[in-house]
C-alpha cells in the first residue's frame, strides 16, 4: 500500500508538472542548470518503499514544481540577461555562503543599523544600487530625503529652534522674521539657529540634529510603542522645517532627484497634506499643498525626460473620529476633482495599534466616490486576532488596490486567497518592519512566503530618511539576499521592478510609456554589468557548487 501511494503521488506530480511545460521551459534558462533532467514515468519499489531512482525522480519533480510557483518564475531571460545573471548570482552566492559559514555575520540576520557600513562594501549591493528598480509605491512625504539635505535646509535664513530650558534639547523649528509666538507642547525658548551655531559651533549643532532626525543607532526599543513614539517625534521635529512653503517645494524636488539617482523612475507617496506657511502670513489650504507638489513635479519632469512621474495618495492620520473622517473625505474629493491624474487615492496612516480600525468607518468609506481608489495600510502588526489585525479583512472587502505592509497576512489564508483572485499587490517594506520592531532577522520575514508562492509583491522603503537608508536599494538588497530563496535570481529582481509599474495607479497607456522608459534603463544596466565595471573580488566555485546541489530546474 505505501508503494502504491508513492507511485500515485509521483504520477500526480508528473501530470501537474507536464501541464506546466511552458513555464518549465523558461525555468531551464537558469544560472545553475542548463537542461532539465529526463523524468522516467515509473518507480520500482523494494519492500514497500521506492527505489533510489524512483525517489530521485520524485524529488526532482517536487523541486521543479515548487520552483515553478515562485515569484519571477514566469520571466524568461535573454541571452545577455543570463550572462549578467551569472555575475550577480556569483556575488549573491558568495555572501550567502559566507553567512552559512558564520551565521552571526550574515548581513540580513542583523539589524540594518549595525551593518550599514558593511553593506556599502557589498558587490551585490553595488549591482542592486545601479539597477533600475522601477517604482516606489509606499513612502511618506516627510521621510524621503537624506539627512544631508535636511541639514542643508537648516542653514536657510530666518530659521528658529525652540530649545528646552534645561537640557537645551531642540523641541521644534520654525521659519520666521521675528521670534515665533507659536505654542509648543514643551517649555522651551526660541533662538535663531544661526546664533545657536555661533554659540556652540556648527559641527556640534549639525551632529546633534543628525542624531535626532533618524532612529539610528537604536537597534532595540522596549516595545514597538516606544519605537513609534520615537518615530513620531522625528516627524514632529521636522514639521516647522518642512511645512515652510519654499522648503516644501525644494524638499519634494530633491526627493525626486535622490530617488531617481537610486534607480527609481516613479514614486507614489502618502501625504497627510499639512497646512503650509510662509514669512508673509499667507493663508494656505490643502489644495495649495497639492498645487505646490504638482508644480514641482512638472518642473522636474521637464528637466528629466527619462523620469516616469509621481502621484499622491492622500493619507491623513487614522486616529480620528467620524467628523474628522468626514473632513478627510471632503478634502479628498476636492483635490481629486482639481488634480484627477495626480491624486491616486486615499489611505489612513499612523500606528495601527493606537489608531482607529477601518471597521469604525465602513459606512463613510463605502460612500466615497468610485473614482477614488483605496490603498490601505493594513496588517502592520504582530497581534493576531486583534481589531488591528482585522484591518486586513476590511481593506480587502473595501476594495483596496494594494495592501500597505501586510505583515500579518500569513495568518489570514482567506485574505491571501483573495489577494491572488483580485490581484491586490502587497507593499512590503522590509527595513521599516525591522526598525519598528516587527521582525529582527530578515530571514524570518513573512515576505519569504509571498515570494515562494508567487504573490503580487512590490518592494518599497516607507521612510528611508529615518533609518539612513537609500531610497530603495537597501530594501531591495535585503529582500533579495535575506528574504528570497538562495536560488532566486535576476528573474525575481526583474519581476519586482515590473510589478512596481504594473501595480501602480498609472493608466494602461501611462504604464505602456513607463515600461518603455524602464526598459531603456534596464538594457543599459545589463550592458553595464557585462562591461566588467563591478569589482566582485573574484568568484567562488565551491559556493556555487554547494547551491547547485539542491537546484533542480
Amino acid at each position: 500500500m505505501p508503494a502504491l501511494k508513492t507511485l500515485g503521488t509521483l504520477c500526480v506530480l508528473m501530470l501537474v508538472f507536464a501541464h506546466n511545460e511552458a513555464r518549465r521551459a523558461s525555468l531551464r534558462a537558469n544560472h545553475m542548470v542548463q537542461h532539465a533532467p529526463h523524468i522516467e514515468p515509473q518507480a520500482s519499489v523494494i519492500g514497500g518503499r521506492p527505489t533510489p531512482e524512483a525517489y530521485n525522480s520524485l524529488r526532482d519533480i517536487f523541486f521543479r514544481y515548487e520552483e515553478s510557483k515562485t515569484l519571477g518564475a514566469d520571466i524568461t531571460l535573454t541571452q545577455k540577461e543570463l550572462q549578467a545573471n551569472q555575475l550577480i548570482m556569483e556575488a549573491k552566492t558568495r555572501e550567502y555562503e559566507e553567512g552559512l559559514a558564520t551565521p552571526h555575520l550574515f548581513t540580513p540576520s542583523q539589524h540594518l543599523f549595525e551593518v550599514l557600513d558593511d553593506i556599502k562594501q557589498s558587490p551585490l549591493f553595488k549591482y542592486i544600487s545601479s539597477m533600475p528598480k522601477g517604482a516606489v509605491l509606499h513612502a511618506h512625504d516627510t521621510a524621503l530625503c537624506s539627512t544631508d539635505f535636511l541639514i542643508r535646509l537648516t542653514y536657510r535664513d530666518n530659521l528658529w529652534v525652540c530649545q528646552g530650558k534645561g537640557d537645551k534639547e531642540v523641541i521644534g523649528m520654525r521659519f520666521s522674521k521675528t521670534k515665533p509666538d507659536v505654542a509648543t507642547q514643551a517649555d522651551c525658548t526660541w533662538e535663531l539657529l544661526s546664533k545657536v551655531r555661533e554659540l556652540h559651533g556648527a559641527d556640534k549643532v549639525d551632529t546633534y540634529l543628525r542624531e535626532h532626525l533618524t532612529l539610528y543607532p537604536t537597534v532595540k526599543f522596549l516595545d514597538n510603542n516606544e519605537a513609534w513614539e520615537q518615530f513620531g517625534s522625528i516627524f514632529a521635529l521636522l514639521d516647522g522645517l518642512l511645512f515652510y512653503a519654499p522648503s516644501w517645494a525644494d524638499y519634494y524636488y530633491n526627493a525626486l532627484k535622490e530617488f531617481h539617482a537610486d534607480g527609481v523612475q516613479y514614486l507614489e507617496f502618502r501625504s497627510t497634506l499639512p497646512i503650509l506657511y510662509d514669512l508673509e502670513g499667507t493663508s494656505f489650504t490643502e489644495l495649495d499643498t497639492v498645487r505646490i507638489y504638482k508644480e514641482t513635479l512638472d518642473k522636474y519632469m521637464a528637466e528629466h525626460i527619462d523620469f516616469i512621474g509621481s502621484k499622491l495618495i492622500y493619507a491623513p492620520i487614522r486616529n480620528t473620529d467620524k467628523e474628522g473622517l468626514d473632513n478627510y473625505i471632503k478634502v479628498c474629493v476636492e483635490i481629486k476633482e482639481k488634480y484627477p491624474d495626480f491624486v491616486a487615492g486615499f489611505d489612513l496612516v499612523g500606528q495601527e495599534e493606537k489608531g482607529r480600525p477601518l471597521k469604525d468607518f465602513i459606512p463613510q468609506l463605502l460612500g466615497m466616490p468610485e473614482n477614488i481608489d483605496f490603498y490601505f495600510h493594513a496588517g502592520e502588526t504582530n497581534w493576531f486576532g486583534s481589531t488591528v489585525d482585522e484591518n486586513l479583512i476590511d481593506a480587502v472587502l473595501l476594495g483596496t488596490k494594494r495592501i500597505g505592509h501586510g505583515f500579518a497576512l500569513v495568518k489570514h489564508p482567506l485574505v491571501l486567497q483573495m489577494l491572488k483572485e483580485r490581484n491586490i499587490a502587497i507593499e512590503v517594506n522590509p527595513i521599516s518592519n525591522q526598525v519598528l520592531q516587527l521582525v529582527a532577522d530578515y530571514r524570518n520575514h513573512p515576505c519569504a512566503y509571498f515570494f515562494a508562492d508567487n504573490y503580487p509583491v512590490v518592494i518599497s522603503s516607507d521612510d528611508p530618511s529615518f533609518w539612513k537608508a537609500t531610497p530603495l536599494s537597501h530594501d531591495f538588497y535585503i529582500a533579495f539576499l535575506g528574504i528570497a530563496s538562495a536560488h532566486s535570481d535576476m528573474r525575481l529582481l526583474k519581476k519586482l521592478a515590473l510589478n512596481s509599474i504594473n501595480y501602480s495607479s498609472l493608466s494602461p497607456e501611462q504604464k505602456r510609456v513607463a515600461l518603455a522608459k524602464w526598459q531603456i534603463k534596464w538594457d543599459d544596466f545589463i550592458d553595464e554589468v557585462l562591461s566588467g565595471n563591478y569589482d566582485n573580488n573574484g568568484s567562488n566555485n565551491a559556493a556555487q557548487h554547494r547551491l547547485n546541489t539542491n537546484k533542480i530546474i
